[in-house]
């Protein structure tokens, strides 16, 4: 890419951000008082055995922490306040990310288990705790904190305000998504991933593979913008899509994401109808053709879609399609890198992926 070209991407870019900036400030300035969370409190289905009063626990990625002392006698200090025994701190580590410290909080009775991280500590901790009823509360200490954003968790409010919503929240069943790859190498392992918010292949997962650990440091979300300029000109996806029962269709595209909630970081809704508790996966195909004319169409699709706003005229450069399914199969030629939750799990040339209704119970407020 020449220098005349970034500068034109960066431009196109500053110019999206700038008109998502400003739909969001008029959204909040007209929307009135504020909305009631996004989850209504509704009975769990299914409590199992959780011990009402046992301890909180805490799986903690220590990367994540500056101060570790500091949280730990905060969640002491609102334990106490909301009447709980002392609290299990765990910490994960690269070997384990979340799985085996959130088994060891089951087996210890806690009351509920918190997931102090970033979203792949949440999916770990997600993983091990679906279909056992017992609460998943959230400390969002990452980049992007999908699932924190779309549950509409008090991040502004800062650390104490999430702890307490963890602590005496009201419990909430959601979906669980889980994604299996196909390997292009028979020898490479073959597991099933859980995801809460979304995953894809394609520009999406390319722009996770490309981002940088130092700038998503300083930046925050945008590092993942700033990832995506070196993919705008990249090559288009060839792949099948079945989704359910339905006859597979095959697509040329740019990014296929399959999600549980809509959501994005910076406010942007890519699939107006997902919800998080419904019991489906909405799959969105995304295409943009003619260059940056392309792309700067999808993304003002994207764009008025956070404002409610949805129109799909024939011949535009830019495209979203929609599914709705319970059970969906991908295939394609190549290894390409596959995300979920905005991390990576490898490179594969198929994926199926299913949704798991009202199997995981989280903390809201």
């Amino acid at each position: 890419m020449t220098w005349e070209q970034v500068v034109s991407v960066a431009a196109l870019l500053l110019a999206v951000v700038a008109v998502v900036v400003g739909l969001l400030v008029y959204k909040r300035l007209t929307a009135g008082p504020s909305r009631s969370p996004v989850l209504p409190p509704r009975e769990v289905r299914d409590q199992g055995d959780r011990p009402p009063s046992g301890p909180a626990a805490i799986v903690v990625n220590p990367t994540k922490l500056a101060k570790p002392d500091a949280l730990r006698d905060l969640l002491r200090e609102l334990s106490a306040e909301a009447g709980l025994p002392e609290p299990l701190w765990l910490e994960t580590t690269i070997a384990d990310p979340g799985q085996g410290q959130a088994r060891h909080a089951l087996e210890a009775g806690a009351s509920v288990v918190i997931a102090a991280g970033g979203d792949g500590t949440v999916r770990a901790v997600a993983s091990t705790l679906a279909g056992t009823g017992r609460p998943m509360g959230l400390l969002p200490l990452g980049t992007g904190n999908l699932l924190a954003r779309n549950l509409d968790l008090p991040m502004e409010r800062g650390t104490r305000a999430l702890l307490q919503t963890a602590l005496t929240g009201t419990d909430h069943p959601i979906d669980l998504g889980w994604i299996r790859a196909e390997r292009a190498e028979p020898d490479e392992p073959d597991e099933e991933h859980a995801f809460l918010v979304a995953g894809g292949v394609g520009f999406d997962a390319a722009m996770v593979a490309g981002a940088d650990e130092q700038l998503k440091a300083r930046m925050g979300w945008l590092a993942y913008f700033v990832a995506g300029v070196r993919h705008l000109h990249g090559r288009r996806l060839r792949l099948a899509l079945q989704v359910d029962d339905q006859p597979p269709v095959q697509l040329k595209l740019r990014s296929l994401v399959f999600a549980n909630c809509g959501r994005l970081p910076g406010g942007m809704v890519l699939l107006p109808d997902a919800e998080i508790d419904d019991g489906w996966l909405d799959v969105a195909a995304l295409d943009a053709r003619g260059g940056l004319l392309g792309w700067a169409s999808l993304f003002g699709k994207v764009v008025m879609q956070g404002v409610g706003v949805r129109r799909d005229l024939p011949g535009q450069p830019g495209s979203i399609e929609f599914w709705r399914g319970r059970e969906l199969t991908v295939h394609w030629d190549e290894p390409e890198p596959i995300q979920v939750d905005g991390d990576l799990i490898g490179r594969a040339v198929a994926l199926q992926v299913r949704v798991e209704p009202g199997s995981l119970v989280v903390r809201t407020r």
